[in-house]
């Protein structure tokens, strides 16, 4: 780190008055700049469910194949039906009898306002037929409840897919006694169109992800090795929490998959593009010092051959290149090498044209074109 301007009483510390410090230099330019975070996730089904029968019965038919792709309300097994379409005739027949009753009893109330009118009855036989046709109401009501859960059992025993998606391996056979309490079920069903991906990613990235317009950014499944990539999708939540023995938060995107390359419990390596910049002035890293007032470059002033103290503000960077947001413009070349000896306003040797420092360092990032864009991936 180079100390701050006027830390020294003369240019060098080997006593050599104003004798030019030889320095290596790079020139800014303009380019694009990408900051990518690599993290490596677990693929999630958007769904798993255990298709599980809702009532007891004999498992009378199997009706799918292991590894089918099913979609929700397909008919996937059958239990017998027989014990309980005789419960729902039961309660049919129970409903019809007791309406039949509460339509008699509703009759004789009708008969019997029609004496009380004439003063021929008591009103205490009119206020007990009333009563009665009450109490008739509420039996044929249970009687439809009844009935109504009878026919719900009766439904239950073709049991269907809750959820669409590619069945897994068969866990009863037909012909066996299966139960709602059942731990097993029947199958496991993995929702995989849409698919989602967690991972975590450094806290220290948070406020970039809670940025308006965050949700939606564009993130790459790659295999493992970083070497292919497999599917691109989008960020849809941030967890509400961050895990405080590693100081990391859990990210979750979403992929369509329509191509179902990437499977439920997968690790692949997920890339998210966190920041960047279009057309920035970019300086390698190494040039950036700093002081107490915060960040500086050494700008040469190629014609007196002597440096001066540019204060800048930093963008976003990379592992070996930043761009600077003001103080520099495209074009200028700072000191990247012999800082720790320069002061503001200090002498400076220059390489030559060929063969010296700044051969390889005429743009950041070890001789890309100007106005190339870099990429950075950060491990996470």
């Amino acid at each position: 780190m180079a100390p701050a301007p006027g830390g020294g009483k003369a240019a060098g510390a080997n006593g050599g008055g104003n004798r030019p410090i030889p320095v290596a230099v790079a020139e800014s330019r303009t380019g694009d700049i990408h900051v990518d975070l690599n993290a490596i996730g677990t693929v999630t089904a958007l769904n798993t469910v255990t298709v599980r029968p809702r009532v007891d019965g004999l498992l009378e038919r199997i009706q799918f194949r292991e590894g089918q792709h099913v979609r929700a309300g397909d008919v996937v097994a059958e239990i017998d039906p027989r014990p309980y379409a005789t419960v729902l005739e039961q309660a049919s027949g129970q409903l019809k009898r007791d309406q039949a009753q509460l339509t008699n009893a509703r009759l004789d109330l009708e008969r019997y306002r029609n004496l009380l009118a004439k003063d021929s009855i008591a009103r205490q036989q009119v206020d007990a037929q009333e009563a009665l046709v009450r109490q008739l109401e509420g039996t044929v009501q249970t009687d439809q409840a009844q009935v109504d859960a009878a026919r719900l059992n009766f439904n239950f025993t073709r049991i269907t897919a809750p959820v669409g998606g590619p069945l897994g391996l068969r866990q009863v056979d037909a012909g066996n006694m299966v139960r709602a309490s059942d731990a097993t079920g029947l199958v496991i069903i993995t929702q995989t169109q849409p698919i989602s991906v967690v991972f975590s990613v450094p806290a220290q990235y948070l406020p970039a992800l809670q940025a308006p317009g965050s949700q939606g950014l564009s993130i790459e499944a790659w295999d493992r090795d970083g070497r292919q990539r497999i599917a691109t999708g989008k960020l849809v939540s941030t967890d509400n929490l961050i895990d405080t023995s590693i100081g990391t938060v859990k990210l979750k995107a979403q992929f369509e998959n329509r191509d179902n390359r990437l499977f439920p419990n997968q690790f692949v390596s997920a890339r998210l593009r966190v920041d960047g910049r279009q057309g920035a002035v970019l300086v390698p890293s190494a040039a950036i010092l700093k002081g107490a007032e915060g960040s500086f470059v050494y700008v040469v002033n190629e014609q007196e051959r002597t440096v001066r103290m540019r204060p800048v503000v930093l963008g976003p960077g990379t592992a070996d290149t930043v761009a600077i947001e003001s103080g520099l413009k495209a074009g200028e070349k700072v000191v990247t090498e012999g800082v720790d000896r320069l002061r503001d306003g200090a002498p400076v040797e220059l390489p030559g044209s060929a063969g010296g420092p700044e051969g390889g360092r005429r743009g950041p990032g070890g001789g890309e074109g100007k106005g190339a864009p870099r990429d950075a991936q950060k491990p996470v």
